[in-house]
């Protein structure tokens, strides 16, 4: 049931799949990475300059942007595993990605989707001054935003899957492979962030927004089509039916059997299909195992039964086994939420941070929207190390053939971004403390020369640090770990783990601001709109203490935990 086949479902030819035809597919989420990172970095100046929001807004509708992007990616797995495949999920998707970013090209583009300009500096802005977006130019933004978001959602669950689909099983260098692969497509995720977050801001600068995101959707266009040449290549999985009717299935069958006894003289045996063929198309049959007993009973098979039972009364073990699957993986991407909350802070956040810094390198002025490329570089920069320093050391210490582990990995990367959180509190206390004792305090626009946005770079590469670590091994994770047709589903764990760190993020900050501050006593909050006068160094540690027990979570089900 597993076997792959062609895109029309007949025996796959000899010369498909394998390594050139992955590359054909990171090609796609290359240019999808960079138009993801290129809206999140530039959105929020758009809104703020061009659409004239309050900072603070424009922050959240960008966090939820994140959000929906990710946390909707249950939705595309589940498309991908029931009914259309990996394959026409992403062809349809990312048409609907495309058709996103040309609607946001036209909003920066055609002038009356967007407020009046006249009048406007930045003095006008921070007054409130300018003239206000009118609320249909805000409904078609966030329209075409968010149909972006849907488009990114669908594509998100399974181009790693369908990548990792394109090696044989039966080889005998499967998993180094697989982990190989993995790692390259990280990569090909961290050079389509770096693309953004220089040559897009770049193009921003010298030609303004409307090319900036027309080169967005021109990367988008060339990258689809560049997917598709790939097609005759492609390894595919039949599609295996809705996993949500399996799933619901074995619910509603060990409820109803939920008084039976394995010990009744009505007991005949656990239920499965005889031969090695599993009744699931796209799987094959799963071991059972004695976790989540009581799930057992919706393969509790009796007499009375009969020879052909309903699906909602009796099920395969092989289903039941999925179900105990996917209960036994949520933990995991579970506890990688918290990494996704601090990702989304420093995406937003440290940007305020380098607007009142010095971002001279020698004689070259960046720009501040391209300081979240640090982390990328440091990203780029350990991928390439990885085989020849970190697997190499790790094996040493392990004794496991690929340096450490998947979940190894995972917590590694979450011990990181304590780390990094941490640093970042201790720095922003000293450039706050900074700006107040050198007359700043109200100049939270105007860079202090004399401190360099630099410091920041510690923060950025422990994250990318702790990126590669958690991400590529959960990805690998979830894929190994996923019954055979619902590995998008797996997949789309992390998806969803990342954007509920988004919504997360918005959350803390909507309680923060509530909490600290109190306009009529003209308190300002920890996060006002002036950084020299908030408390951002209280927030971070406010996430290093939840990234600590997050962390100590973590450690618990890592150990409690058992491979297939």
């Amino acid at each position: 049931g597993a076997t792959p086949v062609t895109i029309r479902g007949k025996p796959i030819l000899p010369k498909t799949g394998g390594w050139i035809a992955a590359f054909f597919i990171f090609g796609n989420e290359m240019a999808e990475r960079m138009a993801y990172f290129g809206l999140s970095v530039n959105m929020v100046a758009f809104m703020f300059y061009v659409m004239h929001r309050p900072f603070t807004s424009s922050a959240n509708a960008v966090n939820n942007f994140l959000g929906i992007s990710q946390a909707s990616s249950v939705l595309g797995g589940f498309l991908a595993d029931a009914y259309l495949g990996r394959y026409w999920t992403i062809a349809i998707f990312t048409t609907i990605y495309l058709l996103g970013l040309t609607g946001i090209t036209l909003c920066a583009t055609l002038k009356f989707l967007r407020p009046s300009q006249a009048n406007c500096n930045e003095v006008s802005l921070l007054l409130g001054n300018c003239e206000q977006a009118k609320s249909w130019q805000m409904l078609y933004l966030y329209g075409i935003l968010y149909i972006t978001a849907f488009g990114a959602a669908g594509i998100r669950p399974c181009v790693s899957s369908f990548g990792a689909d394109q090696f044989d099983e039966r080889r005998r260098d499967y998993k180094s492979l697989l982990d190989r692969f993995f790692n390259f497509f990280y990569l090909s995720v961290t050079v389509g962030a770096i693309v953004a977050f220089t040559m897009v801001v770049y193009i921003q600068m010298e030609h303004g927004w409307a090319s900036a995101f027309a080169s967005l959707a021109i990367a988008m266009a060339i990258s689809n089509a560049i997917f598709f040449i790939g097609t005759p290549l492609y390894r595919h999985r039949l599609p295996g039916g809705s996993p949500l009717t399996r799933v619901a299935q074995v619910l509603v069958a060990a409820y109803r059997k939920r008084n039976a006894s394995f010990s009744s003289s009505e007991y005949v045996g656990l239920y499965e299909l005889p031969g090695k063929r599993s009744a699931i198309k796209g799987s094959g049959k799963i071991t059972h195992t004695d976790d989540f007993r009581c799930l057992d009973k919706a393969a509790l098979q009796l007499k009375e039964d009969g020879t052909s039972p309903s699906p909602w009364r009796l099920c395969t073990v092989t289903q039941v086994e999925e179900v105990k699957i996917l209960l036994k993986l949520l933990p995991i991407p579970t506890c990688t939420i918290m990494l996704s909350v601090i990702l989304t802070e420093f995406l937003t956040l440290s940007v305020q941070q380098a607007y009142t810094l010095n971002t001279h390198m020698g004689g070259l002025k960046l720009p501040v929207t391209c300081m979240p490329v640090f982390p990328g570089l440091s990203i780029f920069l350990i991928l390439a190390l990885y085989y020849s320093t970190f697997v190499p050391l790790s094996r040493r210490i392990t004794g496991h053939p690929h340096g450490a582990s998947q979940l190894q990995r995972v917590g590694i990367g979450l011990a990181m971004s304590i780390l990094s959180v941490a640093w970042a509190g201790i720095f922003e206390r000293y450039r706050r403390n900074y700006a107040v004792k050198h007359g700043y305090e109200y100049m939270f626009l105007t860079a202090m020369p004399n401190l360099s946005a630099y410091w920041l770079l510690i923060q950025y590469c422990l994250i990318g640090i702790a990126e590669v670590f958690c991400i590529v091994g959960l990805l690998e994770f979830l894929y190994e770990e996923a019954p055979d047709a619902m590995r998008s589903v797996g997949s789309a764990y992390a998806a969803v783990a990342g954007g509920l760190g988004c919504f997360a993020a918005t959350i803390i900050n909507n309680i923060v601001e509530s909490i600290t501050g109190n306009k009529e006593e003209d308190r300002p909050s920890w996060l006002p709109q002036n950084i020299n006068i908030g408390r951002f160094d209280y927030l971070y540690w406010l996430l290093a203490v939840l990234s600590v027990i997050n962390f100590c979570i973590f450690l618990y089900c890592a150990w409690r935990y058992e491979y297939r």
